[in-house]
């Protein structure tokens, strides 16, 4: 069964930065998304299987890296330069088919329980 752990969330001020974490119990293609409070869930950043494409929301381009460490079969997020509207509950999802991160929530099969990450202004 596929399991997938986030953790590494928290309250942080504007401007601070934090790591959020993703455990998969196998190596997938990866991606993050996150939900406001009366919002969609939207996409934020990806990764491929192999960890040498990436993709980002052009709202956290420049401020947010992802990364991924094929021993652990962990994705990472760090996010730097957080800002108030950056608060949101962040889900990594995982595409059993496919070695490319996708953009689209449609395309990823498994998600995590989720993260909260608040931005104080």
């Amino acid at each position: 069964q596929v399991q997938l752990a986030e953790s590494g969330g928290g309250l942080v001020q504007a401007g601070g930065s934090l790591r959020l974490s993703c455990a998969a119990s196998k190596r997938f293609a990866m991606g993050w998304f996150r939900q406001a409070p009366g919002k969609e869930r939207e996409f934020v950043a990806a990764i491929s299987w192999s960890d040498s494409s990436t993709y980002y929301a052009d709202s956290v381009k420049g401020r947010f890296t992802i990364s991924r460490d094929n021993a652990k079969n962990t994705v990472y997020l760090q996010m730097n330069s957080l800002r108030p509207e950056d608060t949101a509950v962040y889900y990594c999802g995982a595409r059993e088919a496919g070695y490319t991160g996708s953009y689209y929530l449609r395309d990823y099969d498994y998600w995590g329980q989720g993260t909260q990450v608040t931005v104080s202004s």
